[in-house]
């Protein structure tokens, strides 16, 4: 049973692309992908919350942000070193600061790729 949740938006193509690279390189099966666009997913938090940022569940503790990506990085052997390196505070708080920047940028790359 996989020890990770990840929620993402399946009406976003750019979220499609995304999960698509992630579950390919998650061949043990460590990460249960929730596709809130499809309406069979419960969601733990408000469901507009967890559209608007990414959202994972790593051991029973939500996680959103940076965060939320380190741990699913943590699962894919391939990633695993970024994910660990993400413990540290200060390369997680970097992290999220990029994450913030990417959220601002994100309806026109979101555009972008579903012209594409």
């Amino acid at each position: 049973m996989p020890m990770l949740e990840v929620w993402f938006d399946g009406d976003c193509p750019l979220c499609r692309r995304e999960i698509a690279l992630m579950r390919g390189l998650d061949r043990r099966g460590a990460i249960r992908f929730i596709d809130l666009a499809d309406g069979t997913g419960a969601c733990p938090i408000d469901r507009g919350e967890l559209l608007a940022r990414f959202h994972a569940r790593e051991d029973g503790q939500m996680l959103s942000g940076a965060a939320a990506f380190a741990a699913m990085w943590r699962a894919l052997p391939l990633l695993r070193p970024l994910g660990l390196m993400a413990r540290n505070r200060a390369v997680l708080a970097v992290l999220e600061r990029l994450y913030v920047a990417f959220l601002r940028v994100r309806p026109r790359l979101q555009q972008w790729v579903a012209a594409r």
